[in-house]
């Protein structure tokens, strides 16, 4: 009778651990794979989702996170944009978490097109970026979860007008134009780059990556090279950091950074929603 009493026992205490694990919160999704919907219980999670096939989260319009945006056309190339944002700040080192009140980050979209994620107030939009003509710009907030914050059933968003030049006009600077050179061309290799103290080197082909997605552990004031090829056009980001880089379909791009802050550093692209790999910076 006591044996089947301790018994009894331990078979609740384990179902009781079971059920602990698997109500915890995931603060990021597993590397290599598609983001998905963490835990949280913040709002409503509606059925409706937004153009890009994300969940609304529904939230009380009093302290509802909102966001206005202000185009500024920059001195050289393109637009500086200006987010100016209420009840909400930027969280980049917690995106693929739980959604928590009033954080995450930003998705910008040119008539309707996906063109990067945004973790701050300030982003710049190279002209070559926006096609000739007439577009609506338009930045949307969600939450770390990919969930879009919501009230009254449609997404907190904000939207202007932009115009394209025409091709040539687009991405002028005010250097001064290179004349014609004489000389052979040079022998150096176009793929150069900043030296680097360690080189990363990554492959995404059909939604893989190559190797493996991991932790990286690296120095503090390390230079790190990352050089990614992709099959399709994205664009690589380093989370806490806020480096981005283009990565043409099937060229090898590289990107050096100085890991000058400690922590665990996701990079990712935005496009195909993938963990490359982590920088653990000690």
């Amino acid at each position: 009778m006591a044996r089947t009493a301790a018994l009894v026992v331990l078979l609740l205490l384990a179902g009781g651990a079971a059920t602990g694990c698997g109500g915890r919160a995931t603060t990021h999704h597993k590397p290599g794979t598609s983001h998905e919907q963490a835990s949280g219980s913040v709002g409503t999670l509606l059925p409706a989702q937004d153009g890009a096939g994300h969940h609304l989260r529904e939230v009380p319009a009093q302290g509802a996170p909102q966001v206005a945006l202000t185009a500024h056309p920059d001195s050289e190339d393109g637009w500086n944009l200006q987010l100016t944002v209420t009840d909400f700040r930027f969280t980049p080192d917690s995106t693929g978490g739980a959604a928590l009140p009033g954080t995450g980050h930003a998705h910008l979209e040119l008539d309707g097109r996906k063109l990067a994620r945004v973790y701050g107030p300030w982003f710049h939009l190279p002209a070559a970026q926006v096609p000739e003509g007439a577009h609506t710009l338009t930045v949307r907030l969600y939450a770390d979860d990919h969930t879009a914050w919501a009230v009254g059933g449609k997404a907190v968003e904000a939207s202007v007008p932009l115009t394209g030049a025409a091709p040539g006009e687009a991405g002028r600077t005010h250097a001064a134009p290179t004349p014609p050179s004489t000389s052979p061309p040079s022998q150096a290799p176009p793929s150069a780059t900043p030296a680097a103290d360690r080189t990363i080197t990554l492959t995404v082909r059909a939604g893989k990556v190559t190797p493996a997605p991991g932790r990286i552990e690296v120095t503090r004031g390390e230079r790190v090279a990352l050089r990614v090829t992709s099959d399709r056009a994205d664009t690589l980001h380093v989370h806490g950091y806020d480096k981005e880089l283009a990565l043409p379909a099937g060229q090898e791009a590289t990107l050096v950074l100085t890991a000058d802050r400690t922590g665990l550093f996701e990079v990712e692209t935005h496009e195909s929603d993938l963990v490359l790999t982590q920088l653990l910076v000690r």
